[in-house]
């Protein structure tokens, strides 16, 4: 298999452009290899324009505009609006659940998608089920990516796995940096918590997750003392400053609709240092609920608490007083209360899950009709995450025909390699779901779910591309923080790879049957393929030539057949229409 070789360093595209018009990357044109094992020449790829923009404009990381239309309240949704939004609320859309999106409505659809109770299938039970739980794994994370990879491919409730998900890059515990024993059972666990949690409310979500094993070891709340005046020993702020930055109200005070208030023109500090301090102190004395060290089943409860290590007197923490009467866990129920109750969380934590799912770049206006919601759900309820997954999903906003360069999102590499499975049927043999770390950015997808480089998630909310018209305009881009050119050329490589043969020797494939009813017939299989995967976002021309370099792939065998299809899925995956998600 020849490798697709990545451009020269270039600016960031905007999220609706239509082309790369980057020198380096059209002076690469003589010189990609072709996909030869999906029985596409290196000739018809120099010589078919458009089919190479299939592989090149991707390289190039260009973005393109939808071709939908609006939603229509008083209509069904057509086709493609239904894939736009099961891509946008899960990974996938199937034929099913384009007729049932169809038939009911977005509303009903998400209503019935909410609904469905926990699956009973944990990645933590799986993983002891198959014999994971033993001593040879006490230090590593053996079957910790085959449980999570399981349920992203084959859990039959997409929306509650995409919340999951989601969550995960918000409230991140990462393998890359989880120094426990048992740590692999422990972030299977921690997944099954964000799982259980994801329609849940924020106030109990922030509680389960604070006093997890696994957030415990990766922020150092684990074993967090007090302080020792002899030895000059502190309480550990790490999990007091990162819960406050990350999981709740941010570094600057926040309008309701999501904006910095302003003092003299100058943002406002949402805490002081003095606040992290004091909170330190408040997440004192907590520490393992453990039998022995063999008792693995320990990270799965939370941790408990030993008075004799916890911070006495009083303490105030964002202007709220917590008397040193209470006890330790008295004092963290208060404190995570005001955290919950900050008029900034609404807004916060609005704007991070509409970028997770929507667009990068919201509006402050539905920024701020989602953090309305988050304050109250209609019926009293403040940080109801299945109300707020609903806010952020029937938003007139996020329904409405995309338009502009801000409208959309890259679609995270996970997302992408997601949507293929769960398109494509994907299967383990062996029932071990063998697909690993995806991490490598040369030959994988340079992303990998709860393997994020730091707390910090694979990317920033606030990330904005230098150097290019996003920059000029400040439009937030996240997932672009991971684009470049290794991830680019990976992606395309490990794709081409995957469609062509599965996984882990033909353990993990793919099922192309209903594709591979359309081969003699070009136009149509990528008319299917533009729906399915891209909700018709790319265009017509475009879909053209791509017909016509499919079409040169001789299909008078069955494997002929087999390669049209596995080449079209490729260049359909590797379009700029397709991954910018409008």
């Amino acid at each position: 298999m020849n490798p697709i070789k990545p451009c020269a360093p270039h600016t960031a595209p905007t999220l609706g452009a239509a082309a790369c018009s980057q020198a380096p990357c059209e002076d690469l044109a003589p010189s990609v290899e072709a996909p030869a094992s999906l029985g596409l020449s290196s000739h018809t790829l120099k010589s078919t324009p458009v089919a190479a923009a299939g592989l090149l404009l991707a390289a190039c990381g260009g973005g393109g505009g939808g071709s939908e239309n609006g939603t229509n309240s008083a209509a069904a949704p057509s086709d493609a609006e239904a894939v736009r939004f099961l891509t946008q609320a899960g990974f996938s859309a199937s034929a099913e659940s384009i007729a049932a999106v169809k038939a009911s409505g977005f509303a009903n659809w998400l209503d019935s998608q909410l609904a469905l109770p926990v699956q009973d299938d944990s990645r933590y039970d799986w993983m002891v089920a198959n014999g994971y739980a033993v001593e040879a794994n006490r230090n590593n994370f053996t079957g910790t990516d085959n449980a999570i990879w399981l349920k992203l491919m084959s859990s039959p409730d997409p929306v509650r796995q995409r919340m999951t998900l989601a969550l995960s890059e918000i409230f991140v515990v990462s393998m890359q940096g989880l120094p426990i024993e048992w740590r692999g059972l422990c972030m299977a666990h921690y997944a099954d918590l964000l799982e259980r949690q994801a329609f849940g409310t924020y106030r109990q979500l922030l509680q389960e997750v604070t006093l997890s094993v696994g957030m415990g070891s990766y922020l150092n709340m684990l074993g967090n003392r007090k302080e020792d005046t002899f030895t000059g020993r502190v309480p550990d702020e790490n999990y007091a400053r990162e819960v406050m930055q990350l999981f709740s109200i941010g570094l600057v005070q926040l309008n309701s609709d999501g904006t910095p208030r302003l003092n003299n023109g100058q943002t406002i500090d949402s805490y002081s240092p003095q606040d992290i301090s004091q909170l330190a102190s408040v997440f004192t004395g907590w520490e393992r609920d453990r039998v022995d060290a063999m008792d693995y089943a320990h990270v799965t409860r939370p941790m408990k608490h030993n008075t004799a290590n916890f911070q006495t007197g009083d303490k105030s923490v964002l202007g709220t007083t917590i008397a040193g009467s209470l006890s330790g866990p008295q004092a963290l129920s208060l404190a995570l209360d005001t955290l919950a109750n900050h008029p900034n969380v609404g807004p916060f934590m609005g704007r991070q899950l509409i970028q997770r799912f929507t667009m990068s770049h919201p509006s402050a206006a539905y920024v701020g009709r989602v953090a309305a919601v988050f304050n109250n759900n209609g019926r009293g309820v403040r940080g109801d995450l299945k109300a707020i997954l609903r806010a952020v999903l029937l938003d007139p906003e996020a329904r409405a025909k995309p338009s502009g360069n801000a409208s959309g999102r890259l679609r995270e590499p996970v997302h992408r390699f997601v949507q293929w499975g769960r398109s494509f049927g994907i299967t383990s043999a062996s029932g071990r779901w063998p697909i690993g770390d995806t991490s490598d950015p040369a030959s994988r997808l340079g992303q990998s779910p709860w393997r994020s480089p730091s707390v910090f998630n694979f990317f920033r909310p606030g990330y904005v591309p230098p150097g290019h018209e996003l920059a000029a305009n400040q439009i937030t881009a996240p997932e672009f923080q991971l684009l470049n050119e290794s991830t680019i050329a990976g992606y395309l490589n490990f794709m081409q790879s995957v469609i062509g043969n599965g996984l882990s020797s033909g353990d993990v494939t793919a099922d192309y049957a209903h594709e591979l009813s359309l081969a003699a017939d070009p136009p149509n299989l990528l008319a299917h393929l533009n729906l399915r995967l891209a909700a018709n976002a790319i265009p017509a021309t475009t879909l053209s030539e791509l017909s016509t370099a499919v079409a040169t792939i001789s299909a008078s065998n069955a494997t002929g057949q087999l390669n049209r299809v596995k080449a079209a899925i490729l260049l359909v995956m590797a379009a700029p229409e397709y991954q910018i998600q409008k």
